[in-house]
């Protein structure tokens, strides 16, 4: 009897990707569709900002010198950047979430590209920081913050944020990943995120810091993505250029997008 080998022809390229990109774009809508329920993490996302607007406006703005900008002008691309650093975070704690609820273990059984299932809420928390730094904006401007920005300056300020949080988002991922426990996520975005965004040029100066540290703190991302920022938003040629601050960005995403998807498939094997 003869037999005949069936051969299946492979799928192309840029199918694979169009299925991908649909299957993110499921993933990503039912993140937005929950976004308005998450009241504890709206609180948290606007309440610090403001808080911190207020404190070093009023409290604290009077003791530090800016010699480029009044100090409003100074904080607010500090303040744009930590909201969205921070915000960035809240994506890896809903991932674990999501992990320790089952659902995830659902997502697996579907045939659905494991990038989707972790780009989807990663978009949706992009979306929902867009929001955030238009609240941000509103205070800024209610306090003194008076941008000297181009209508092209503002777009590239506002896609380095966005581009940021897309960043730290995958951040988050990988943690979520490995620890598996939203509170655990928690806590190390606490520990990892604060000291980043404290020891950086968004509150102070580097130039008031001792001079051991000037050198750690000038060249850590954080400094580079609120220089970039500060710069576009007040028309300043000196601090980081945009491409410095997109470079970090893409580097992170280049080392926690494939090791988030690596994590997420050797769920698959235990």
């Amino acid at each position: 009897m003869n037999t005949t080998a069936m051969t299946v022809d492979p799928v192309p390229v840029y199918r694979r990707l169009y299925w991908a990109l649909a299957d993110a774009w499921v993933v990503t809508r039912r993140h937005l569709l929950h976004i308005p329920q998450q009241h504890e993490q709206w609180i948290s996302a606007t309440v610090q900002p403001i808080i911190f607007v207020l404190l070093f406006r009023y409290v604290f703005g009077g003791a530090i010198v800016t010699p480029e900008a009044s100090y409003i002008n100074f904080l607010m691309a500090g303040i744009f950047v930590q909201s969205v650093v921070m915000e960035g975070m809240t994506g890896g704690i809903g991932l674990a979430h999501d992990l320790k609820r089952g659902i995830i273990d659902r997502f697996r059984t579907l045939p659905m590209a494991p990038s989707a299932v972790l780009a989807g809420p990663i978009v949706a928390d992009t979306l929902r920081n867009l929001f955030i730094i238009g609240v941000m904006l509103a205070l800024g401007l209610a306090v003194g913050f008076r941008p000297e920005a181009s209508a092209l300056a503002w777009c590239g300020a506002i896609g380095l944020l966005l581009a940021t949080s897309f960043a730290v988002s995958w951040i988050g991922s990988v943690v979520a990943l490995l620890v598996r426990d939203p509170e655990a996520v928690q806590v190390m975005a606490f520990v990892v995120m604060m000291p980043l965004a404290f020891a950086s040029s968004a509150f102070v100066p580097v130039e008031t810091m001792p001079s051991w540290l000037q050198p750690i703190v000038r060249h850590q991302p954080v400094t580079v993505i609120v220089d970039a920022v500060r710069g576009l938003l007040l028309a300043h040629t000196t601090g980081a250029a945009p491409w410095q601050a997109l470079a970090w960005c893409a580097g992170i995403v280049a080392v926690c997008a494939p090791l988030s998807v690596v994590l997420y498939r050797r769920l698959a094997r235990e």
